[in-house]
């Protein structure tokens, strides 16, 4: 399919109030189209009549499909219903609804935890449903790879140009910060923040501190959406990484230089490690001619100059 010009196009970024939509929300402002939004108060995307209604009437052309219930570990594993069912109702009421409207353009938001526990690294795309997922959060994945098989579905089946982006570990303006339910990047933030506040000389590391990960800042992967929206149309889902990753030791010691926190790290083992590694092999995506513009630790001083005038 030709390129997709977003210039003059009703644009809905679905979950724009969180930290990846409201990044998309952002990138979008420069690109010439009217951004459609609406609260979760005013529209709940877990029912499907309502969620017809809200379309039907704001006739988007082009959407973005950011909304999920997220969280880290811990949050995966106490939660699992809510991540495996408000998933699927969500992106099934947002995909089926765009297919039966009409929708000219469909970008699907996965994640990397999609892939096999043990995927050969970096992690390919076609390594997805080529082995058993990671326990921790296989609920959140099963969710995630419905989606989109879902868009590949309506894509064989109806023509729809409904694509899916797969970003790495994400962080930034608007991340989440309760250590209940985040990720590891803004835990550490806060945990360093807290010992540093309080004069405390050790913070503690979930794990043993060397499982390796990749963070891709969300302001980048805002603009691999965009670009990807203008210019992908294939059926096979799309990586979104940084292309490196660290140990979480290293990620603390980021961390920690960024915050200013001077003391030491214990490691807390009888906490799950999750995946031995996680890294997205992007050169699907750098071969189209795309790459990050963000260093680790100069987004990592984004994220936390945010949570320090946020929190």
């Amino acid at each position: 399919m030709a390129p997709y010009p977003l210039i003059g196009k009703r644009v809905w970024v679905a979950g724009h109030s969180g930290m990846v939509g409201a990044a998309i929300t952002r990138r979008l402002a420069s690109e010439g189209c009217e951004i459609l939004t609406v609260p979760h108060s005013a529209l709940d995307l877990t029912r499907q009549a309502d969620v017809e209604a809200w379309m039907a009437e704001a006739k988007p052309q082009a959407i973005f499909l950011a909304a999920a219930v997220v969280g880290g570990i811990l949050a995966n594993d106490t939660r699992p219903v809510d991540f495996l069912t408000d998933n699927l109702f969500i992106q099934t009421n947002i995909i089926a609804t765009a297919h039966k409207l009409g929708v000219e353009k469909l970008m699907f938001l996965g994640s990397s935890c999609i892939y096999p526990r043990l995927a050969g690294q970096p992690m390919a795309e076609d390594s997805l449903l080529t082995g058993p997922l990671e326990p921790t959060n296989q609920w959140y994945a099963i969710a995630k790879i419905s989606g989109i098989k879902l868009c590949q579905a309506y894509r064989r089946q109806y023509g729809r140009d409904f694509i899916s982006g797969m970003p790495t570990n994400l962080y930034g303006p608007g991340d989440n910060f309760d250590l209940q339910s985040s990720h590891v990047l803004p835990a550490l933030m806060v945990k360093a923040h807290r010992a540093k506040i309080a004069g405390d000389r050790t913070i503690t590391l979930w794990g043993s501190g060397q499982p390796r990960r990749e963070f891709l800042f969300v302001d980048d992967l805002a603009d691999a959406c965009v670009f990807l929206m203008k210019s992908y149309s294939q059926e096979e889902h799309i990586n979104i990484g940084y292309g490196s990753d660290v140990t979480i030791r290293e990620l603390a010691e980021i961390v920690s230089n960024v915050v200013g926190f001077r003391g030491a790290f214990t490691y807390d083992t009888s906490k799950p490690d999750g995946m031995p590694k996680k890294l997205l092999d992007s050169a699907k995506l750098n071969a189209l001619g795309w790459r990050p513009a963000t260093e680790l630790k100069a987004g990592i001083a984004v994220a936390y100059d945010w949570y320090r005038r946020n929190t």
